[in-house]
Parts: C-alpha cells; structure tokens; sequence
C-alpha cells in the first residue's frame, strides 16, 4: 500500500525531465547521477535496466553499465513513495528501491537542485 505524494515531493524531480546526465559518480557506499548543477544520489543501492541489459549496483558489471546514462536525457520519472524513485531515459530506466529492507539508514535517495537564483551557493533539496 502506497502512500500519496505529498504536494511538492514531485517538484525537484519535474525539474530533472529534459535534462542530461553529465556524470555517473561512485561514492564510497553510493551513486550519484550529476545533471550539470542538479545531483540525484542513491544512498540505497540503485538497479535498472541499459536497453534489455539488467543492472544492480555494487554487483557485476553495473559500474560499466552505469556509464551509459551519461549524455541521455531524462524523459520521465515515477516516484511510488515507500517503493521506489525512478528516472526514465529512452530505452534506460534508473530506479532507486525506497523500502525499508533497501536502506542502509534513514535515508534511501537525496536530490539537490541549485537555486536558480543564482550564485547565493543555496540549493533546493528533497530526500525520501
């Protein structure tokens, strides 16, 4: 059973559609997809899909994979809280698992987006 999406927990992610993965960064114990300012980071461990190649991080190949999403451009998003975040690109899908048993802590995901206000160094941020 999921809960609703609370008024604005879409925001950050409405404002990652149309824009292109610049960097796919590894962090000790996560992930993070950089989009040129905007940084999405899977502090649970992240899984997909490269075209019909199925990934999940740390195991295999998925850091080779993982790659591939660099200069794609984000088409969608589905947030289902307390199940999973994911972001669309063509034929590739990054998702990062939201539910209790996939976090490490408290916190299974964090987007921080730079104000557009300019250069203040204040940034939006959500974390689920």
């Amino acid at each position: 059973m999921s809960k609703e999406i609370a008024e604005g927990e879409e925001t950050g992610l409405r404002q990652l559609v149309g824009l292109e993965v610049s960097a796919v960064c590894f962090v000790r114990d996560y992930v993070e997809l950089h989009f040129d300012g905007p940084v999405l980071r899977a502090v649970s461990d992240p899984f997909g899909h490269c075209g019909c190649q199925g990934w999940r991080f740390p195991e295999g190949n998925s850091p080779i994979l993982m790659r591939s999403y660099i200069g794609t451009t984000v088409d969608g998003f589905e947030l289902i809280p307390d199940r999973f975040l994911a972001l669309d690109f063509g034929e590739h899908r990054f998702v990062i698992p939201l539910d209790e048993a996939s976090r490490s802590g408290p916190e299974a995901a964090h987007l921080q987006i730079p104000d557009p206000g300019g250069s203040s160094g204040r940034h939006h941020l959500w974390i689920w």
